[in-house]
């Protein structure tokens, strides 16, 4: 089935922005460049941490590669590391597929990686370059797999280059193995990127029930895992809308049911455990799913209490675009802590309603601001902390508050059970940090 540009990248058609404005939804404003589609698929394809991936491009490319995305890895480093044929002029005039396949030989030769992923950008495509044919002739020459990826930035999105990146890996890997057993409750987690080793936070869960991931998708995955991913019982999309074509396709091939779920906050995570087992069938796992909540929630209520009777009744502004902000809101309300307002950006109708649902009908969807307006708004409604990026660092020491970051560079987990501890630890910490007493008292010659 072919899907549109829009439905992948996931974005409002025109359609749709005029019926949510008559319903009194703003539509959301660009904050700035967005990232592309080669971004995209390196996004998506890096975690797998035992395949080196080489870009064929310019060595501008490469960006900020070691660590800026945080995904962590339980075993192989290599995929921290960025691999390049840093084409230049005379590459673009007389070509550069031989360039690339000497280098993926190279890479293979020094490395010996499990895999190598070959990525095309703007200039090796708008050439022509073919790097098709460079890794089937690798492939042959090496015995390792060499998968293309084509997804230059062009194209579009961010969420296109997912999509592409999930499309390479159904027609290059995943089917290409078989494991060693399977049973009745192996699934695979799609979409779930270890960012600060979040999956870890999940999988002792899973385990604890009896269920196997038979394969990440792929955070903290091997290659070979994701080879044989089409014996899993069941699909888990975790917050990837782009991925959901390439698990319907999975369905299509291999019967093989998803569900699209989250980690961030308690409800979450306990209707993605429910949901699992209700979708595997078995009474037994169902009622080992509702003791396992109840115990989780129980022990997670104490460790919660002490930093609520600090935290209590305490009024914050969230302005995060990210998964985080699910973990923020739920944390808040289990705290008692009052949610002023939460950012809009690249939020869905569908996110709109979930917010008015967790805050109530009163609650403030900020659309984009400038930091002039957030800081009215921190003075008009006495917030008393601000949870964003460090962008809007200047913003709080202005309203002399603190600021909780939550950059996607940061290395701390929001998911699952332990996730929510976690928030709650660092709003206490920075709500309380003795450096705002200081910040707060006059200037000497005042």
């Amino acid at each position: 089935m072919k899907t549109s540009q829009e439905e992948i990248n996931d974005q409002p058609n025109k359609q749709k922005s005029e019926s949510e404005n008559k319903s009194g939804m703003i539509p959301i404003q660009p904050e700035g460049q967005e990232d592309c589609a080669f971004d995209g698929a390196m996004i998506t394809l890096v975690p797998i941490t035992d395949a080196a991936h080489l870009i064929h491009g310019p060595s501008g490319c490469i960006n900020k590669s070691w660590g800026s995305r945080g995904s962590l890895s339980s075993s192989s480093v290599i995929h921290k590391v960025r691999f390049t044929t840093d084409m230049e002029e005379s590459d673009i005039i007389f070509g550069g597929a031989k360039k690339v396949q000497r280098a993926i030989l190279e890479l293979v030769r020094r490395y010996k990686p499990t895999a190598v992923f070959v990525y095309s950008t703007c200039v090796s495509s708008l050439i022509g370059d073919d790097i098709n044919r460079a890794c089937i002739a690798a492939t042959e020459q090496t015995r390792t797999p060499i998968i293309p990826v084509d997804s230059p930035g062009f194209l579009g999105h961010y969420n296109l280059g997912i999509s592409n990146a999930g499309e390479a890996l159904l027609e290059h890997v995943i089917g290409t193995d078989e494991p060693e057993f399977t049973t009745p409750y192996d699934i695979n987690l799609i979409g779930e990127y270890n960012v600060a080793g979040a999956i870890w936070n999940v999988l002792p869960l899973l385990t604890k029930l009896g269920i196997r991931v038979l394969a990440k998708i792929t955070g903290d995955a091997t290659y070979k895992e994701i080879c044989y991913a089409h014996r899993a019982k069941l699909n888990v999309i975790i917050s990837a809308k782009p991925l959901v074509k390439m698990a319907k396709k999975m369905e299509e091939r291999f019967s093989i049911p998803y569900i699209e779920e989250s980690f961030c906050g308690i409800e979450d995570i306990s209707r993605c455990l429910r949901n699992i087992a209700a979708k595997l069938g078995d009474s037994n796992l169902q009622e080992h799913t509702e003791k396992l909540i109840a115990e989780e929630t129980a022990a997670l209520a104490q460790q919660l209490a002490p930093y609520g009777n600090r935290l209590q009744g305490k009024r914050i502004v969230i302005l995060s675009e990210s998964l985080k902000s699910w973990a923020m809101i739920s944390a808040a309300n289990n705290l008692k802590m009052e949610v002023i307002t939460v950012s809009a950006q690249k939020m869905k109708k569908e996110d709109r309603a979930r917010i008015k649902n967790l805050l109530g009908e009163d609650a403030i969807i900020l659309e984009y601001k400038s930091p002039r307006d957030i800081l009215q708004l921190i003075n008009q409604h006495q917030a008393e902390m601000l949870i964003a990026s460090d962008r809007y660092q200047s913003t709080a020491l202005d309203a002399q508050v603190p600021l909780l970051d939550i950059n996607q560079e940061l290395h701390h987990s929001y998911a699952g059970y332990a996730g929510i501890l976690a928030v709650s630890q660092q709003l206490y910490a920075s709500l309380y940090s003795p450096i705002w007493k200081q910040v707060r008292k006059s200037a000497p010659w005042e």
